[in-house]
């Protein structure tokens, strides 16, 4: 489809202020103020609120993982919450707990962090698996159940979950269960020499966080997210998908390859990429452009594998380059 292109709703037409990959652009600009010289991290993090999706941000302290979370929040006016996970924490810390009123003789539910639109799980393995798993329902079902009673999450939610990829003594490693209830795995990395300077320029008298403004409103967001589930995936483009996910499986240095529902989030990704690219149509571009970020933490390295230093970003680029891409037919919506 050429010209101008049109954001269908489910149900109809849902109209925005701007277009949808002109409010991103804009979001990823007002988050770049923050997090300096990170917009690919930036825009990953984008499409995958928009496909509703969960992150986890593995990467060494003080890279502005935590910053990157709030300035989510800010610029897109949603609530948010941080939770510190440690060792000591329980499941009712993160999901709440009924309380016993004496002034009305009755219990009332407390909500806990994870009833907020950006939750940050900070340091998510630190905690016991059975205080993990309470993020389970919540990111599976976008809902928590406190004594019987089931209680709905706000919309839009994402979980952006922490982990130090370096330090492991005192941790609980994410099983591979819940590690596939990551849309994304993400880092940031250290900044360069120039990046770090203007990071130092920015920080020297005040918190760039303090000065961002909130560019939409969270039904802005939940309009988005429609917007983009009715983005158009040709039949081979999503072929290509389960292509791709096929050849983790048979990798011979994965013992496990990605599950049906990484190439779910794959498509619901590159849908998502496809509209911050500002087209209605996706393009295999649109999937490698996210298919790392998505299948990486789903590989189950082999023994020999780990051994030799194998890591599953490697196996994931050596698929992309080895999987035929679609041709003609794989991109534009028929006539």
């Amino acid at each position: 489809m050429h010209g101008q292109p049109k954001w269908p709703a489910q149900g109809g037409y849902v109209t925005l202020s701007v277009e949808p990959n002109k409010l991103a652009e804009t979001l990823v600009e007002n988050i770049s103020n923050v997090i300096v010289g990170k917009r690919g991290a930036i825009e990953l993090a984008l499409v995958s609120l928009f496909s509703r999706g969960h992150i986890l941000i593995e990467d060494v302290p003080g890279v502005g993982k935590t910053m990157l979370a709030r300035s989510i929040a800010v610029t897109t006016g949603c609530d948010f919450r941080r939770l510190q996970f440690t060792p000591d924490l329980l499941p009712s810390d993160v999901t709440g707990a009924s309380i016993f009123n004496q002034k009305t003789e009755n219990f009332e539910f407390r909500q806990g962090p994870i009833m907020a639109q950006i939750v940050l799980a900070d340091e998510v393995n630190r905690a016991t698996p059975k205080t993990q798993s309470a993020l389970l329902e919540a990111m599976g079902e976008r809902q928590v159940t406190v004594e019987g009673v089931t209680h709905i999450l706000p919309e839009p939610f994402m979980v952006l979950a922490t982990q130090n990829p370096i330090e492991y003594e005192g941790t609980f490693p994410l099983p591979e269960a819940q590690l596939d209830r990551f849309f994304m795995r993400i880092s940031l990395g250290y900044p360069t020499r120039e990046e770090e300077v203007a990071i130092m320029d920015r920080r020297e008298t005040a918190d760039p966080i303090d000065e961002i403004r909130a560019a939409c409103e969270p039904a802005d967001i939940l309009k988005i997210q429609k917007q983009a589930d009715d983005i158009y995936i040709n039949e081979l483009v999503k072929q290509y998908i389960v292509d791709l996910a096929n050849a983790t499986r048979d990798h011979r240095e994965a013992s496990l390859g990605v599950s049906p529902r990484a190439s779910l989030n794959l498509m619901k990704g590159a849908k998502a990429m496809a509209m911050v690219r500002g087209r209605d149509y996706v393009t295999p571009d649109d999937v490698k452009a996210i298919a790392v970020s998505v299948m990486a933490h789903r590989v189950l390295l082999s023994p020999s594998a780990r051994m030799r230093g194998v890591t599953q970003p490697a196996i994931v680029e050596e698929i992309l380059a080895a999987v035929p891409v679609p041709g003609g037919g794989g991109g534009r919506r028929p006539n």
